[in-house]
């Protein structure tokens, strides 16, 4: 199978959606099929073509929000190149910027659309309104996403319920909902393939001992994750237990504030910020904390919750669909509702050590399901389902033009 995957953003870019696209990508590879991928770069004028692997880079403009980049418009060269490949399907990643030349592409040439919604927009129309006309804005994000899931794509892919319900409930949206959650190299992040010099290192660096019980939180540091919770309940923590320090790792627009929060409410000491941290070290950072935590209700799924469970480390995730597939409360993580929950549960692991190995262990071996394998054989079913539907609704002249378009 040709396959053609479409996306706004991408390795060196590191956040979920980069990720998950970089996991499929080489799932499907692994599978034998042939990928080809178009995404952007980080200039306004320049097309760059990856031949080995197979990555189209297009001109773009910055957004505003993070790091994240707009496709400009698309020259006839982009165009023949892309038809060079001769696609059998179209997998976009984002409902705008490149998501918008794949559905075009798609249509002109009548290849089948399948396309993931990665993103709750809702939650981040803030960066571009600072907070005005909230509910006007949140309803052109409803009427574009609709726009583009309902009316161009022949399958579509969510990573988890949370998003199935938001399309079935709320959308009211008719067609095929896969609910797929992305995969990871779980393998990755297991202690004993790492380099244990580097670890400790890494213990040195940033100042951990090994009698220090080390809470993580991994992600972008901005108002959306919800970080105030996390450093209402630690300040609780460490009047009673000094040893406890928080290791956040990753950067945002509100890491300065944030800093100067815990400096304020006199957390500095027990509170690590690393900036952002590289993929390939991301395993390290995991294997040197003994729970995990967010508090954080926009996530379409929560890719750095598995990772962590995939370095044997527990889960603790605020009650929210997103983690309801991957977090069993009492079997491989724990499940919060209020700060004082959450304060109860870490005093409880703190003291119970083999309640937390317990969890330990469960979290580790429930992450097999997350494996990029069968993330790739997952995704497969549903191309070979909207080639067929594509192919059922031809009629006798697209048969006849994508004869031609072939050959």
């Amino acid at each position: 199978m040709r396959i053609g995957i479409f996306t706004d953003t991408y390795f060196p870019q590191i956040n979920g959606v980069s990720t998950s696209v970089y996991m499929l990508k080489k799932s499907l590879e692994e599978h034998n099929h042939t990928v080809y991928l178009v995404t952007t770069n980080d200039s306004m004028i320049k097309f760059d073509y990856d031949e080995k692997h197979k990555v189209l880079r297009i001109p773009s403009i910055p957004t505003g929000i993070y790091n994240y980049r707009l496709s400009r418009i698309y020259p006839i060269k982009v165009i023949n190149q892309i038809k060079s490949w001769k696609l059998d399907v179209i997998h976009s990643h984002t409902e705008f910027g490149v998501g918008t030349f794949a559905r075009l592409f798609a249509k002109q040439f009548y290849i089948p659309l399948v396309h993931t919604y990665h993103t709750w927009y809702e939650d981040y129309t803030y960066y571009l309104t600072k907070g005005h006309v909230k509910k006007a804005s949140n309803k052109v994000v409803e009427y574009l996403t609709k726009f583009y899931c309902d009316t161009t794509a022949t399958e579509l892919i969510v990573p988890t319920k949370k998003i199935y319900d938001l399309f079935r409930q709320r959308y009211k949206f008719e067609k095929n909902i896969n609910v797929i959650p992305t995969g990871i190299e779980i393998e990755r992040f297991f202690k004993e393939n790492l380099d244990k010099h580097k670890l400790n290192r890494l213990y040195k660096q940033f100042n951990i001992s090994r009698h220090d019980f080390v809470i993580i939180w991994v992600g972008r540091l901005a108002s959306e994750k919800n970080l105030e919770f996390i450093f209402n309940v630690h300040k609780s923590l460490v009047k009673k237990h000094p040893n406890i320090k928080l290791l956040l790792v990753g950067d945002g627009p509100e890491r300065q504030k944030y800093e100067q929060d815990v400096a304020a409410i006199g957390l500095d000491k027990y509170t690590i910020f690393t900036g952002k941290v590289s993929w390939e070290e991301m395993p390290y950072f995991y294997n040197c904390a003994d729970l995990y935590v967010t508090a954080s209700k926009s996530e379409t799924q929560g890719l750095t919750v598995i990772e962590a469970m995939s370095a044997s480390v527990v889960p603790l995730c605020i009650n929210d669909d997103a983690f309801s597939q991957t977090v069993i409360d009492g079997l491989n993580g724990r499940i919060f509702e209020t700060e004082e929950d959450l304060i109860n549960i870490i005093q409880e692991l703190y003291h119970n050590n083999k309640e937390r190995q317990y969890l330990s262990r469960q979290a580790k071996i429930s992450t097999q399901k997350f494996s990029t394998k069968y993330f790739g054989e997952a995704v497969l079913d549903v191309y070979r389902r909207a080639i067929y539907e594509k192919n059922a609704s031809k009629n006798i002249f697209n048969r006849l033009y994508d004869k031609i378009r072939k050959e």
